[in-house]
């Protein structure tokens, strides 16, 4: 039979509950990421990038030797990001050897190897970025890879759950198919979104319009006309001048919110019409309902006080809590749905 976890779903009667211990530390490698996922955006909210000029050293030191009276300002961010990176590259590390020793599922011990390339690779662009001062497509890398390994762990945690290893009967439901490839739908297009806000931010346009949620006071801006009134509100706040790519980069993320907005309330109202007796499939929905509230909530404020740090970085987690629950609950609905098509 072959060892795929699509193909076959016998496979999972077969292997044996994976240990407690081994659920609970790919549980802790997921929560270090997001952890990791929030320090860095605090790095980049803070213009801390570069306030350790060296790496993998720090200062010509080594970064857990270097003295905690030497990290303030902006090297308490960075190094602390680079300390948090290295545990999570050392969970991700152990979490590997984990799965290649006890795990019997070929293609889940591939997974956690792959996902160890990753975090390394997340690694090395780190230092680059560092190392080349910031260049936008390395930086915007760094971070979209941050996402795609957040991902990973949520997988791996999943597929190691009891949920997945102790399957019951799956819920037979017309909408089944619906459901799956909604879920898909909104899991891509928040990463898209993610993207367009890696960009935006990288490419120092998360200011590049001012008010909010009207673009120079329009829904659909002429953007000749408001380069030039942004551009003199910005010199009355003291800010530097923008360019029309700036206005055009940050409106495209503001468009991205609005598919990301169509795509939760759809699988929302979908999974409360048809599956308001299965909790494990609502509760997610729900979930990513308020998260949507409180992203564009955030998204407001992030203008509003002209992109405090705090705001900024808890507005990029967000994004992070909401991609990885659009996916969770993508393996979950094909974990518990019935996906097998019927000829009616």
């Amino acid at each position: 039979m072959p060892d795929n976890p699509i193909l076959d779903s016998s496979h999972y009667k077969k292997n044996p509950s994976p240990s407690v211990w081994l659920r609970r530390f790919a549980g802790i490698t997921t929560f270090a990421t997001l952890l990791l996922i929030f320090v860095g955006g605090l790095v980049t909210s803070t213009g801390s990038g570069l306030s350790v000029p060296d790496w993998p050293n720090t200062y010509g030191q080594f970064m857990f030797t270097f003295p905690w009276s030497d990290m303030v300002g902006g090297i308490l961010y960075e190094h602390t990001h680079r300390m948090i990176a290295t545990v999570v590259g050392f969970l991700m590390l152990v979490l590997a050897f984990w799965l290649w020793s006890k795990e019997s599922r070929q293609w889940l011990k591939r997974l956690g190897w792959i996902a160890l390339v990753v975090v390394i690779a997340q690694g090395i662009l780190g230092g680059i970025t560092v190392l080349t001062y910031l260049p936008l497509g390395v930086s915007m890398t760094h971070g979209i890879l941050a996402q795609t390994f957040f991902c990973m762990t949520i997988a791996i945690a999943y597929f190691l759950s009891r949920e997945w290893t102790e399957r019951v009967a799956k819920i037979e439901h017309e909408q089944n198919q619906s459901l799956f490839k909604w879920s898909l739908v909104v899991t891509g297009l928040i990463y898209l979104q993610l993207i367009l806000g890696a960009l935006m931010r990288h490419s120092g346009s998360g200011l590049a319009i001012l008010d909010f949620p009207l673009v120079d006071g329009r829904v659909i801006p002429s953007f000749g006309v408001a380069l030039e009134s942004i551009n003199s509100r910005r010199w009355w706040h003291g800010l530097d001048e923008i360019t029309m790519s700036q206005i055009i980069i940050h409106f495209l993320h503001r468009v991205g919110a609005v598919a990301v907005s169509i795509g939760i309330i759809g699988l929302f109202i979908k999974a409360l019409q048809f599956y308001r007796d299965h909790k494990k499939l609502l509760l997610p929905p729900v979930l990513l309902l308020v998260l949507l509230v409180g992203q564009i909530t955030l998204a407001a404020f992030v203008i509003w006080s002209f992109r405090n740090p705090v705001i900024t970085t808890f507005h990029v987690w967000v994004g992070a809590l909401m991609l990885g629950s659009a996916s969770f609950l993508s393996l979950r609905c094909y974990g518990l749905l019935n996906l097998i098509r019927t000829e009616h």
